[in-house]
């Protein structure tokens, strides 16, 4: 499972089930994609 943040948005690379369970993790999270590329954003 690959995860790729860039400026305009994410890629998740890996198998559907792993994809599914990353979704499901990041939406305890975050509510919307962009809240998250801010906050890795702001990481880095």
């Amino acid at each position: 499972m690959k995860v790729y943040v860039h400026s305009r948005g994410i890629v998740l690379a890996g198998k559907a089930w792993e994809v599914r369970e990353k979704l499901k993790q990041y939406s305890r999270q975050y509510v919307f994609v962009k809240d998250w590329v801010e906050s890795q954003n702001i990481k880095k």
